[in-house]
């Protein structure tokens, strides 16, 4: 019998509709991720790995949710927020340039706009989570990572090491952002998962003192880039390779 790859094998839990959405199953732009079980973080002889930021692994379960399947665009964040704050200018562009509570911000104006229930109560910097609304949100670190890893213990989705497929970054970014999909997407349907930008989670490390983001972006070298890698900006701070996408809980 031949051996499955992490790889092969989440494309075939794919194709049978496991964490990853049937047609009808998540709204327009998104991808539903039914929930399950994982490693979260990586294994201590990972190449590349960030000192203990990515560790001890250990098993994380989330619940079932809808992501989209591309890092939130300059057009969708300007016909929100009626600004476009990016240095690389372009429609399909991911917005960039955007804090943590910029992000926050977008997410209960999308939602209002949409007649969904604003999943974020803000009284300044002072941000509370309601968890049953139905509007748009920042996934969660593990969110994040179960949906970039889509089945995978390698340190990408796309192996153990990177390729030019696998996203922008360092190497092969031409130093700016590129139009959102023109990688290939994960097995679960979600693109540019590693570079182009880095994307806001919803926690905050060192005791609620730094607002945290994953997967690395077009100035980011491979290590940097890799599933498990996570990373944390300053309180308000803005950066020309930070971004997000959005969540919203699984209808």
């Amino acid at each position: 019998m031949k051996k499955t790859t992490g790889i092969a094998l989440a494309l075939l839990l794919a194709m049978a509709g496991y964490g990853f959405g049937q047609a009808g199953a998540a709204p327009d732009g998104f991808v539903r991720i039914n929930g399950g079980t994982f490693t979260m973080g990586s294994p201590a002889n990972e190449p590349g790995r960030y000192d203990d930021n990515e560790g001890p692994q250990h098993q994380v379960t989330v619940g079932s949710f809808t992501m989209g399947k591309y890092e939130v665009t300059q057009k969708e964040y300007e016909e929100v927020m009626g600004t476009n704050p990016s240095n690389f200018k372009g429609d399909n562009l991911p917005v960039e340039f955007v804090s943590w509570f910029d992000a926050v911000e977008y997410c209960n104006k999308r939602s209002q706009k949409e007649g969904l229930t604003p999943a974020y109560t803000i009284n300044g910097r002072d941000v509370t989570w309601n968890r049953s609304a139905n509007g748009y949100r920042l996934p969660t670190e593990a969110e994040w990572e179960y949906a970039c890893r889509a089945g995978t213990t390698t340190a990408y989705n796309t192996g153990a090491s990177i390729t030019d497929n696998t996203g922008w970054y360092k190497d092969n970014s031409d130093e700016k952002t590129h139009p959102v999909g023109q990688k290939s997407a994960n097995a679960w349907g979600l693109y540019d998962m590693h570079g182009n930008v880095a994307e806001w989670c919803w926690e905050w490390a060192d005791s609620g003192a730094f607002p945290v983001k994953r997967g690395g972006g077009w100035r980011s070298p491979a290590r940097f880039v890799r599933s498990a890698y996570r990373s944390t900006y300053t309180r308000g701070g803005r950066g020309y390779d930070v971004g997000f996408r959005v969540a919203r809980n699984a209808p």
